[in-house]
C-alpha cells in the first residue's frame, strides 16, 4: 500500500534564503521558518510560547523563485513533506532536525510589512 503526506507550516522566515546549483544546473534553496505557538497554561494561567524551527528546502523554479521572492522576517506559509533526523546537540543533548521539502508556498507578509499575499501559483513558471 503506498502512503502519502502533506505538512503545512505558517511561520517567519529566520534567515534570507541561500541558492546553490547542482553540477546539472538545477536550484537548490534553503532557508528557515520559525513557528510559534502561543496558549495560556490552564493551571498557573501564564502565557507560554513555544517556538519550532523548520529547513525548508525548494528545488528547481521553485528555489529561484524563494530566492528572488523570501525574505528573512517574512511571514510564509509552506506546503510539503517533512523528514526529522536525530542529532545530539553542543551539549550532547539528544535533538530533531525537521527539513521541510516544499511543493509550494504563500507570501503572507512580513513583520514590518503589507501582506502580499502571493501565491506561487500566481508566478509565471
Amino acid at each position: 500500500m503506498a502512503g502519502w503526506q502533506q505538512t503545512i507550516i505558517v511561520g517567519n522566515v529566520g534567515r534570507d534564503p541561500e541558492v546553490r546549483y547542482l553540477q546539472n544546473g538545477q536550484a537548490v534553496t534553503n532557508f528557515s521558518v520559525a513557528v510559534t505557538r502561543k496558549w495560556n497554561d490552564r493551571e498557573s494561567d501564564e502565557k507560554r510560547e513555544e517556538t519550532t524551527w523548520f529547513r525548508v528546502t525548494c528545488w528547481r523554479k521553485l528555489a529561484e523563485i524563494a530566492h528572488q521572492y523570501v525574505h528573512k522576517g517574512t511571514q510564509i506559509m509552506v506546503v510539503g513533506t517533512i523528514k526529522a533526523s536525530a542529532y545530539s546537540d553542543k551539549d550532547g543533548q539528544p535533538a530533531v532536525n525537521l527539513e521541510l521539502t516544499a511543493d509550494n508556498f504563500q507570501l503572507l507578509g512580513g513583520r514590518d510589512a503589507e501582506p502580499e499575499h502571493t501565491r506561487v501559483s500566481d508566478i509565471a513558471f
